[in-house]
């Protein structure tokens, strides 16, 4: 049974899973090579908790209980010596991430877990420098940003794992009331990420053809396909508006849509010009600097209220059934 979790990485996802995991009353360690990272990173954690309180998410006494269930450590033996479940959020360099593995197999116990926050690494190159037996206990979860309220977890569910200890994660994740998608093929990109990229494709081609603002383009993405997007995914609205429609609209549309192999030029030469969105102060849009707080926190309070109403959302299995192949 896991009970202990280890994090790696005290960075932007690092910090939201172990803030999870705790959130639900898991012992976390959680590990950074640098000290001041995890300092600020236990800060973070603090001020996003105070603020599911201000949303009536959690209870005022949370933020305290939830803290303390948090360890933070620069020694990675110690950090994972006594762990059932280890996720890595290091960066994403392979040698690094072998590396890392190969460390944990040598420190923690037979029993032990390892998970790769990765969506673009395979796994069998991941694990290449760990024992056969370890190869049977090693998985990627994918998680999305931020990591304390979006409900996905992607979990790869590759034929090297027994289902027993596959179910035992997937439990995991369900008792912090994540959502979970077994993917079935070591694809790039992982299933969420494939689909925002061809979306975001679209977008970014709608921009550079002048067809409307940023401001429209994004509106009609929020109160459009994204609205229904957020209790309703895309093969149930097919089944909803018929096949046959869809085929035609495809047909008709798919040929004059961007189908570009690369990122968007205009995409890249806002990069070229330093324009890189917040974190520089203009991108598609101006950020002054005093206002991106304020910025962010509106994002996490949108998302915090979408996590309360998707408590009431009914689970498809419930009114369908899917049709086999």
């Amino acid at each position: 049974m896991i009970n202990k979790i280890a994090v790696l990485g005290a960075g932007t996802m690092g910090h939201g899973i172990a803030e999870a995991f705790a959130m639900y009353g898991y012992d976390v360690n959680l590990y950074d090579t640098d000290e001041n990272k995890l300092k600020d990173a236990i800060k973070v954690i603090e001020e996003e908790l105070k603020m599911l309180v201000e949303a009536n998410f959690i209870e005022s006494q949370s933020v305290g209980i939830t803290l303390e269930r948090i360890t933070v450590f620069t020694d990675l033996k110690q950090t994972v010596e006594d762990r059932d479940y280890v996720i890595e959020a290091v960066p994403e360099i392979l040698e690094l991430k072998q590396n890392l593995f190969k460390q944990l197999d040598e420190y923690c116990p037979s029993h032990t877990i390892f998970a790769s926050n990765t969506s673009s690494l395979p796994l069998t190159s991941m694990m290449e420098l760990i024992s056969d037996k370890r190869k049977e206990q090693m998985i990627v979860n994918h998680w999305y940003n931020p990591g304390h309220l979006m409900p996905l977890v992607e979990l790869s569910y590759f034929g090297n794992m027994p289902d027993d200890l596959f179910k035992e994660v997937e439990q995991l994740y369900n008792s912090i009331k994540k959502q979970t998608v077994k993917v079935l093929q070591d694809i790039p990109g992982l299933i969420a990420n494939r689909i925002q990229q061809g979306i975001a494709r679209e977008v970014f081609s709608l921009i550079e053809m002048g067809a409307a603002t940023p401001d429209d383009i994004d509106k009609a993405l929020k109160f459009g396909p994204a609205f229904r997007y957020a209790t309703t995914g895309q093969l149930e609205i097919t089944d909803l508006g018929g096949l046959d429609i869809w085929c035609t609209v495809g047909d008709n549309l798919l040929k004059v849509m961007d189908n570009s192999q690369h990122a968007n030029e205009m995409l890249r030469q806002k990069v070229a010009e330093g324009k890189l969105g917040m974190k520089s102060g203009e991108g598609f849009y101006e950020y002054k600097k005093d206002e991106i707080s304020a910025v962010k926190k509106r994002f996490a309070e949108k998302l915090i209220h979408q996590l309360k109403a998707s408590e009431f959302y009914i689970d498809r299995s419930s009114i369908k059934e899917e049709v086999p192949n």
